[in-house]
């Protein structure tokens, strides 16, 4: 009998991973107007599962279908963007309150984390370092022990490395800025002041929130 982990994703999958991937990644900007026929070449699916896929991303707020002429891929909108940032102090700062007594445990796993975003920065891999990135601060929150918080954040997670994406291609300076902030993170966790952690996360998300606001 075939596992279930093993089961080959149907076309209309394979589309929509494909098509997300790209959206994500930049490869279709916002703006851009892909058709049914240019994504159905690329993933070698029939236009039909393409058109599935694309429901399902409509839904997701990721494009905006036009008939017979194809999909638009949404802009990121300052909107978002606000919104975004309000709901990641409302996260991360309570999670960071919350950490401090597994602060120990916690400083391990996101130094192993750091460093994969160190290693993908030397590489100039933009995409592996954005998901580091976001596994950083995730940790954070899983480890704030709150599994409603957790899964919240995690939804935010495309919208996250979308915008991510986009600020470190037009700000290639931000990748240094992200790396200090987060060593930053680790030094106040080695520290004896909770307050400490709580301030340089406020601070990192302030960071975040001027470097978003040059894709308004």
């Amino acid at each position: 009998m075939t596992h279930p982990s093993r089961v080959a994703p149907s076309a209309a999958e394979r589309a929509y991973r494909h098509l997300k991937q790209a959206i994500l990644e930049q490869v279709y900007p916002g703006g851009q107007l892909v058709s049914e026929g240019e994504i159905a070449e690329a993933t070698g699916v029939s236009r039909t599962p393409v058109r599935e896929a694309l429901l399902r991303l409509e839904t997701e707020g990721l494009v905006k279908l036009y008939p017979k002429r194809g999909a638009l891929i949404r802009p990121v909108s300052a909107r978002e963007i606000a919104d975004v940032i309000e709901a990641r102090r409302l996260v991360e700062l309570h999670a960071a309150d919350r950490v401090w007594p597994r602060r120990a445990e916690l400083r391990a796993d996101l130094a192993r984390r750091l460093d994969e975003m160190r290693r993908a920065h030397a590489a100039g891999d933009i995409t592996t370092l954005m998901a580091a990135d976001r596994s950083f601060h995730a940790a954070v929150v899983e480890a704030a022990g709150n599994e409603i918080l957790a899964e919240l954040y995690h939804r935010l997670r495309d919208r996250q490395l979308r915008m991510g994406e986009a600020s470190f291609r037009l700000s290639p300076g931000w990748a240094e800025v992200a790396l200090t902030e987060h060593a930053g993170q680790l030094a106040a966790l080695d520290g004896d002041d909770p307050q400490a952690l709580h301030d340089a996360v406020a601070a990192h998300i302030d960071t975040a929130a001027r470097m978003l606001g040059t894709l308004r």
